[in-house]
């Protein structure tokens, strides 16, 4: 009787035991995924944004004179650097498979995004603070007042799109920080496993 209750008590554990497990793999592959989806998102966003103001920049630098000329030609060019990281980033997280990131690895790709955006947030801010001293310095009388003061208005839009862009994908992909709910030990009436980060 008692090897009976032992033998179906371990049937038990190895039955939960495997549940648990391809519940933490089907939870972690979801993590994965939506980690790989928010980047690849992000990338054709910012791809966008770049093909955008390089075709409005080239377009309007033709026909405008003055500050405006050079406003367009500053967009165009400050674009097709973002246009590179855009492909190379796109490029680079579109071949991954999420099945491939153990919890360690995924969680580590998804902190780094965080830091990368955080980090990109502190250089916009000193983008925009560039743009500002470029229109200031454009009030001196001996230098190119029209091309300072276009450069300047350009990297101050380009600074503040890229701060909203970056601050808007950290938060988002601080929100989903808690997404990954594992949880092992002694948890209410059974057992399980708690990981927080």
């Amino acid at each position: 009787m008692k090897s009976s209750k032992l033998a179906l008590l371990v049937i038990l554990a190895l039955f939960t035991s495997h549940l648990f497990a391809q519940g933490i793999s089907d939870q972690l592959l979801q993590f994965n995924q939506q980690n790989i989806d928010h980047q690849r998102t992000a990338m054709l966003a910012l791809g966008g944004w770049a093909v955008a103001n390089i075709g409005i920049g080239l377009g309007f630098s033709q026909s405008a004179t003055g500050e405006n000329r050079y406003f367009h030609q500053m967009n165009a060019l400050w674009n097709t650097v973002n246009l590179a990281i855009a492909g190379f980033g796109y490029w680079s997280i579109s071949g991954t498979d999420p099945a491939s990131w153990d919890l360690a690895t995924g969680l580590a790709k998804h902190q780094n995004f965080q830091k990368i955006l955080l980090f990109n947030a502190g250089l916009d801010v000193g983008y925009i603070l560039g743009g500002l001293y470029l229109q200031e310095r454009s009030r001196r009388p001996d230098v190119n007042s029209d091309r300072l003061r276009g450069f300047g208005k350009a990297i101050v839009l380009q600074g503040g799109f890229l701060m909203v862009f970056d601050l808007v994908n950290y938060f988002i992909a601080n929100g989903r920080s808690g997404d990954l709910d594992l949880r092992l030990g002694a948890v209410g009436n059974g057992v399980g496993m708690i990981l927080n980060f």
